[in-house]
């Protein structure tokens, strides 16, 4: 696993051009986002998302919905379907720590295509933003768990320790300092609007 340290205040530009490179050869990357570090690859690559699939065998079972992370909401039209309500909550709450779930689209690879919906991310992370912006697709995104013990999962949130623990897993961590604990909210947008008015206070309308 190779590392790299970047800063949130200024993300080297040569080094997130480099990463996005190896990204777009098939790479999987563990990187920091603005709730938990989160393990992902790029999305329109089939044996990148695999590998992913592998590593969260879990979802694959259970057909949980897989999440992508993208730049911007234009980027997000062009893998699922939303209609003007959901757009409207979703550009008051994005950039930030929400998942929403929405009904997938056909661009994404034939992995996806058994999957009705798929979770969105647009994070609140310069880092992260600097690499979307220089990939230019969205990446598939998976947060980054281990079993504390038999019944309980939990976050890792230090690089050194999450690089020791994940070696085998990823080719490439960003380390861009110490993670948040929680993860983002789930937020599914396919239940509509006025269902998630009643059950989810942190979200602006």
């Amino acid at each position: 696993m190779d590392i790299f340290t970047l800063y949130n205040n200024n993300p080297d530009l040569r080094l997130i051009e480099k990463i996005a490179r190896r990204i777009h050869d098939g790479e999987v990357i563990i990187y920091p986002t603005d709730s938990v570090y989160a393990i992902g690859c790029d999305a329109l690559n089939q044996k990148a998302v695999e590998r992913i699939y592998r590593y969260r065998s879990a979802e694959k079972e259970e057909k949980k919905p897989l999440s992508i992370i993208c730049r911007d909401i234009s980027q997000v039209d062009e893998y699922t379907r939303f209609n003007n309500e959901q757009f409207k909550l979703m550009r008051k709450n994005l950039p930030g720590p929400f998942t929403f779930i929405l009904e997938a689209g056909l661009k994404l690879p034939k992995v996806f295509r058994s999957r009705k919906t798929l979770g969105i991310r647009i994070p609140d992370q310069p880092i992260l933003h600097a690499l979307l912006e220089e990939l230019g697709q969205p990446l598939l995104t998976a947060s980054l768990k281990y079993e504390r013990d038999e019944d309980e999962l939990d976050y890792m949130t230090d690089p050194d320790l999450i690089a020791e623990a994940f070696e085998n897993q990823a080719d490439i961590l960003i380390n861009g300092g110490i993670g948040e604990e929680l993860p983002s909210t789930v937020v599914d947008l396919t239940q509509g609007v006025e269902i998630l008015r009643q059950g989810v206070g942190e979200l602006e309308y």
